[in-house]
């Protein structure tokens, strides 16, 4: 089907409110294909997001709409005790005619609609630190209310999406397959991963040991994926819940730091610009710490500094994965796409252990102050 079809058949499938005027395409995001549809609602510009599940990565798309239902409806229950605005705050699923928050196209494809978040922008990079310091606050915000959630209820999506000790066998196999026939061209970054075994498997042996606490949390908090107040460039509300389930604090944490606290985008051809901004880590952490600090147990606020090096060591290294099996899990718009990726990455990663004593200490300054 093509896209003005889908659309067609989703304007038919859902009780808009309004005359349809049009649609744009959103292309932030590796994974679901998203629009942004406009209605004229009495003079009033209007606008839903519509977004196809990609369900060769996520195989049960019910279970993740499920997911996301209970846990939005949740935090409208936290936010409306507030006094906040959940129109504006946390996403809502809108249900369709046959009474589901979805609706399945003629061709089998696995669409989902929810409300826009006005007034508000969201940043690939961030080069403010007062609204670094706001994106820390709202994600330790959104575990925090989060926190009485009973998380036994919510599905597994992606089965082992932060088991860093998973992904480097999934690594390992990639490499001896070689589907691609690239191995010969990235022997650097392959003996960059080989050389990180055992931090891959750090946190995995924590929770077998019993040391981290399973929690409920995004498990992809990349910094496009909360939403700023257009005046204040307070967090608003936190996006793209399809990964929503049991975790661990430090793989939301550490992934906004990847995110966010780099001196360059993703897709920099030139990895040599991507460098650790040291004040951006202090400023998302003082404001994690403000809102999640008294919740965090000792164990998990030592490993914060680390966390941000090991998730962004596991992101290039799905990168780098990817690229030897052909590209098939990421969208890329040219071929070595995701090895560009993979490089910022590892640029990072290797200026963040340049940096690890001095991130520790700034953690353990903040978590002093703000655990008490």
């Amino acid at each position: 089907m093509t896209t003005v079809q889908y659309i067609e058949e989703i304007l038919t499938a859902y009780d808009f409110e309004g005359t349809y005027t049009g649609y744009r395409h959103i292309t932030a995001g590796h994974i679901n294909t998203t629009f942004a549809l406009q209605f004229d609602v009495n003079g009033k510009n209007v606008q839903y997001i519509a977004q196809r599940i990609n369900t060769n990565v996520f195989k049960k798309p019910d279970q993740l709409m499920e997911n996301m239902v209970n846990v939005t409806r949740h935090l409208a229950e936290k936010i409306k005790e507030n006094g906040g605005d959940t129109e504006r705050e946390t996403l809502t699923a809108l249900i369709a005619k046959d009474g589901k928050p979805y609706h399945i196209m003629a061709d089998g494809s696995f669409f989902r609609c929810v409300n826009f978040i006005t007034d508000a922008y969201s940043c690939d990079t961030i080069e403010n630190p007062q609204v670094f310091f706001n994106a820390g606050a709202a994600f330790g915000d959104f575990m925090s209310k989060l926190a009485d959630f009973d998380g036994s209820t919510l599905h597994e999506t992606i089965p082992d999406f932060h088991n860093t000790k998973q992904r480097f066998k999934n690594f390992l196999v990639a490499l001896e397959a070689n589907k691609s026939g690239r191995k010969d061209n990235v022997k650097e970054e392959i003996d960059f991963v080989l050389q990180r075994e055992k931090d891959a498997e750090k946190f995995v042996n924590l929770i077998e040991e019993g040391k981290l606490p399973i929690r409920v949390t995004h498990n992809d908090t990349k910094i496009n994926n909360i939403m700023f107040d257009n005046q204040s460039n307070l967090g608003v509300c936190i996006l793209d819940l399809d990964t929503v389930m049991p975790g661990l604090s430090l793989y939301d944490f550490g992934d906004a730091i990847r995110s966010g606290a780099g001196t360059a985008a993703e897709d920099e051809k030139d990895a040599s610009k991507m460098k650790l901004d040291v004040q951006l880590y202090k400023a998302y952490t003082e404001g994690y710490l403000s809102t999640a600090g008294k919740s965090l147990t000792p164990e998990e606020a030592e490993n914060l500094a680390f966390s941000a090096k090991l998730l962004t060591f596991e992101c290039g290294m799905r990168f780098l994965t990817d690229y030897l099996d052909g590209d098939v899990y990421f969208h890329t718009d040219y071929a070595e796409h995701n090895l560009v990726r993979c490089r910022t990455q590892f640029a990072l990663v290797a200026d963040i252990e340049k940096h690890m004593d001095e991130l520790n200490e700034i953690t353990a300054e903040l978590y002093g102050r703000y655990s008490k």
